[in-house]
C-alpha cells in the first residue's frame, strides 16, 4: 500500500533498459501462457502448469517440476475409483497366468484384476472426453463406453469360443435393462411413492431398443425356422451372410443413431437436471496415456482369463455360458452400475435411464455387429445365431421393461420386480447346460 502511494522516479538513462526488460518479462508471461507467479493457470492439469509454477521466484528445476507433474497424475488416476486398490491383483494375475497356476486361480486373479483396469478405461475415457468438446467428447464414450465387452469378445473370438462371445452380448443387455435399471428404480423408489421421468424421451429410446433387439433376434428365428423344417444343412452358409448383412445394417443404425443424438436431435437427450460436467483432472496428454495403458492391461488379464476358461469350467462344472451371460458383464458394466445408482439417489432419472438405454444400444448397435465384422475380416464363423434359451430370454426382458417405463413412472416394487427376474435368469443359466457350438 505504502508502495502505491510512492510518486513516480524520474526519467534517467536507465528507462529504456527498464522499459526492454519489463517488455522481455511481458514475453515470458505470454509463453508460459499467463502470470508466471500464478499457481494454477487455465488449464493447470498438465506439465504446462508446473513449468508456469516453476517460473516463479525461486526457480525449481525441471527433474523436480516433472516429478511432480507425474505424481499428481498418478494421485489423480489411483484415486479416481476405490476399486483401484485391486491394482496390486495385476502383476499377480500375470504372474499366475506366466506360472501355470490351478485355472481357477488364473481366472479369479484376472477377473479380479479386470475390474479396477475397466474403471480407469471407463475413468480415461471420461477424462479425454471432457477436453476435446462436446461432440467429440460424445463419440469417444460412444466408442469407448463398452471397451472392456469388445476386447474380451475380440479375445473369445480369436479363440473360436463364440458361445461366451454371443452370451456376453446378451448378459450386458440383460443386466442393463434388469440389474441396473431395477436397481435404479428401488434406489430411487425407496424414500419416494412414486418415481417419474420424461416420457418422450424414454418412448424414442425405448422403440430404438425395441428395434435393435429385433434385428439380433432375426437371424435366429430364421435359424429356428430352418431347423424346424429339417433343412439345417442348407441353411447354415446364408445364416452367416444374413449374419453379417445384418451386422453392416445394425452398424449404419448405430452412425444414423449418433448423428441423430449429437446433432440434429441433440435437443431431445438434452437434460436440464443434469449435472454440469466436472473439469478434467488430467490433461488430454496423460488420459490418452492412461486409457492406452488401461486398454493393454485390459486385453492382457482378458487373454488369461478366456485361456483359462475350459479349465475352470472343467473344475468347478460352471458353464461357459454362465461365464459370458453373468461373469463377464459384471466387469464390463460396474462403471455403469455405480454411475446410475448415483444419479438415482438424488431421484434424476432421466439420466439415470438414458445412461442404461444408450449402454443398450451401444451393445446391440455397435459392439455386437463390430464383433461379427471382425469375425467376417479374421475368417472366424461369428454369428447372429443365439441359442433358443438366449433369444427368448432377451426378447421377454426387452418387452417387460418397455412395458414398465413407457408410462413414465414407476416405483421400488417394480425395480424389485427386475432385479428378482435377473437373479432367476441368472440362476437359470447356472444349471442350464451349454450348447454344443457348430
Amino acid at each position: 500500500m505504502v508502495l502505491a502511494q510512492a510518486p513516480a522516479p524520474p526519467a534517467s538513462h536507465g528507462s529504456d533498459g527498464d522499459h526492454n526488460h519489463a517488455h522481455a518479462h511481458s514475453d515470458t508471461e505470454r509463453l508460459l501462457g499467463g502470470n508466471s507467479g500464478e499457481w494454477g493457470v487455465s488449464g493447470g492439469n498438465g506439465l504446462h502448469s508446473e513449468v508456469s509454477e516453476g517460473a516463479q521466484s525461486p526457480p525449481y528445476p525441471l527433474w523436480f517440476r516433472v516429478l511432480r507433474y507425474i505424481y499428481r497424475i498418478s494421485k489423480a488416476t489411483i484415486l479416481c475409483s476405490p476399486a483401484n486398490f485391486f491394482l496390486g491383483v495385476v502383476p499377480l494375475a500375470i504372474v499366475a497366468a506366466e506360472f501355470e497356476w490351478s485355472p481357477v486361480a488364473i481366472f479369479l486373479l484376472n477377473f479380479l484384476a479386470i475390474l479396477p483396469l475397466a474403471e480407469l478405461l471407463s475413468w480415461s475415457t471420461e477424462q479425454l472426453a471432457g477436453s476435446v468438446g462436446q461432440t467429440l467428447g460424445g463419440l469417444l464414450n460412444a466408442t469407448f463406453g463398452n471397451a472392456v465387452e469388445m476386447i474380451v469378445g475380440i479375445t473369445a473370438l480369436r479363440q473360436e469360443k463364440f458361445s461366451i462371445v454371443q452370451s456376453s452380448m446378451i448378459g450386458s443387455i440383460l443386466s442393463s435393462i434388469l440389474l441396473i435399471l431395477g436397481s435404479c428404480f428401488f434406489t430411487a423408489g425407496y424414500k419416494e411413492k412414486e418415481v417419474k421421468f420424461n416420457v418422450d424421451l424414454i418412448g424414442i429410446m425405448s422403440s430404438l431398443m425395441i428395434v435393435s433387439a429385433a434385428s439380433l433376434i432375426i437371424p435366429s428365428a430364421s435359424y429356428f425356422a430352418d431347423l424346424s423344417a429339417k433343412v439345417l444343412q442348407s441353411s447354415d452358409d446364408y445364416i452367416l451372410k444374413l449374419s453379417h448383412i445384418a451386422a453392416i445394417i445394425l452398424f449404419t443404425f448405430y452412425i444414423v443413431y449418433l448423428i441423430f443424438q449429437l446433432r440434429t436431435h441433440a435437443f431431445i437427450f438434452s437434460d436440464p437436471d443434469a449435472e454440469e460436467p466436472e473439469d478434467p483432472e488430467l490433461d488430454p496428454w496423460s488420459a490418452s496415456l492412461v486409457l492406452i495403458g488401461a486398454t493393454v492391461g485390459v486385453s492382457v488379464c482378458s487373454d488369461y482369463l478366456i485361456d483359462s476358461v475350459d479349465g475352470f469350467v472343467d473344475q468347478l462344472g460352471v458353464s461357459k455360458t454362465f461365464i459370458g451371460m453373468i461373469l463377464v458383464p459384471i466387469v464390463g458394466n460396474a462403471g455403469e452400475f455405480v454411475a446410475t445408482i448415483h444419479q438415482a439417489r438424488k431421484n434424476k432419472m432421466n439420466f439415470a435411464i438414458k445412461l442404461i438405454v444408450e449402454s443398450t444400444l451401444q451393445i446391440a448397435l455397435f459392439v455386437t455387429p463390430f464383433l461379427v465384422i471382425v469375425g467376417w475380416i479374421i475368417g472366424k464363423p461369428m454369428s447372429l445365431r443365439f441359442d433358443t434359451f438366449q433369444t427368448t430370454v432377451l426378447s421377454m426382458a426387452v418387452i417387460v421393461v418397455n412395458c414398465l417405463i413407457r408410462d413414465g413412472r414407476s416405483n421400488y416394487f417394480e425395480g424389485f420386480l427386475l432385479v428378482s427376474t435377473y437373479f432367476i435368469i441368472a440362476i437359470a443359466f447356472y444349471v442350464h447346460p451349454d450348447v454344443t457350438e457348430s
